[in-house]
């Protein structure tokens, strides 16, 4: 089929977890031998920060405005199905064009309990409720009670569980010693900040033998990191493997409305895990159907626990923990895996299907 999606970014990984989730799965919904045309806005924050050019498997495209997008109806028209993301400038005014005008519309939405708490108070910035029955599938970051959510309180006429996936052959463990005992790589947010102060900054001051280091973009200039943490501004995707491979451990903090929902894997957590990295997170739903805790994650609440694991763990137990979650990701999370599913679903409600997934 020929699939057009219109997401945030495919350019560009700065400051945002949707590249490297558009990267993974389309790369392996084309090698199953579908068209891809991807279409971005066009915008100076993340045109000064690309990371990726033309790829084989993808035609991207940027457009200015609303008007130029309008141009491509016809690309749009002409397509099997036409996908739209989250967090898209204009995506409102996007979808209803999108409606109007392709053959099957649907949305894919990387933040969703973020867009659920936005629309509880009224805020569409990039999707309001009268358009989410347009949509003929309403894929979600989210699994559990959510998607239960979406078909009866919003009228999504499906709602599937399409959580983020990793490409094992650019994430994998490599053989080289590790620098830091514990790391964290993400964009900086005012609702993760406090978890990331208890979960390793606490911990640093307490261990000051011990190095960590903090890897994202946005963070404010006032923030006290002490001595014995490292920050680097920006990892991109290529280095993320490297990255990890530096990590005796890594740190996986959840933001506040995915917490509450539950069942909303960070992309970092299947990263970590293919590159054979052991990871620390914090709790939250639906965590365990995805990695068992104590055998292939731990749970961390408080400081006083990070301490115990980095200080208690020895080498051949830490690397017994981090094999196991590499294997249960490589078994179900690798962007092979999503692409199946994601075809599946296009797939059924194209041949006018229903139910739910």
């Amino acid at each position: 089929m020929h699939l057009v999606v219109l997401g945030l970014s495919l350019s560009s990984s700065w400051g945002n977890g949707h590249a490297t989730t558009y990267r993974a799965l389309l790369e392996a919904f084309a090698a199953r031998g579908h068209r891809v045309t991807f279409l971005e806005r066009d915008t100076p924050w993340y045109c000064a920060h690309r990371d990726f050019g033309s790829a084989p498997y993808c035609d991207l495209r940027f457009y200015d405005s609303l008007d130029e997008l309008q141009g491509l109806a016809p690309l749009i028209a002409g397509a099997d199905a036409a996908l739209v993301g989250s967090y898209v400038p204009d995506g409102v005014e996007v979808g209803r064009f999108v409606q109007r005008t392709a053959r099957m519309a649907a949305f894919y939405d990387i933040d969703t309990p973020v867009t659920l708490a936005k629309l509880r108070r009224g805020d569409h910035e990039y999707l309001s409720p009268e358009l989410i029955p347009g949509y003929a599938v309403y894929f979600s970051f989210t699994g559990g009670p959510t998607l239960d959510l979406l078909q009866r309180a919003y009228g999504a006429p499906a709602a599937c569980a399409l959580y983020c996936s990793v490409d094992p052959a650019r994430y994998r463990p490599l053989t080289f010693q590790p620098r830091y005992d514990l790391g964290y790589l993400g964009t900086y947010s005012s609702d993760r900040q406090p978890v990331l102060q208890r979960l390793l900054v606490e911990p640093a001051c307490r261990l000051p033998d011990r190095r960590f280091v903090v890897a994202g973009p946005q963070y404010p200039a006032d923030v006290d990191w002490p001595a014995n943490v490292h920050r680097i501004d920006h990892v991109p995707p290529q280095d993320h493997a490297a990255f990890y491979g530096a990590c005796r451990w890594t740190l996986n903090v959840t933001r506040a409305d995915m917490v509450q929902a539950g069942w909303s894997p960070s992309v970092r957590l299947f990263e970590a895990a293919a590159c054979g990295c052991p990871i620390l997170s914090d709790r939250w739903a639906g965590l365990d159907a995805l990695l068992a805790p104590g055998q292939e994650i731990e749970i961390v609440d408080r400081a006083d626990e990070v301490v115990r694991v980095l200080a208690g763990t020895g080498e051949e137990e830490r690397r017994s923990i981090a094999q196991r979650a590499r294997a249960r990701v490589l078994a179900g999370h690798t962007a092979a895996h999503r692409a199946a599913e994601f075809e599946a679903m296009l797939v059924e409600r194209l041949r006018g299907g229903g139910g739910d997934s």
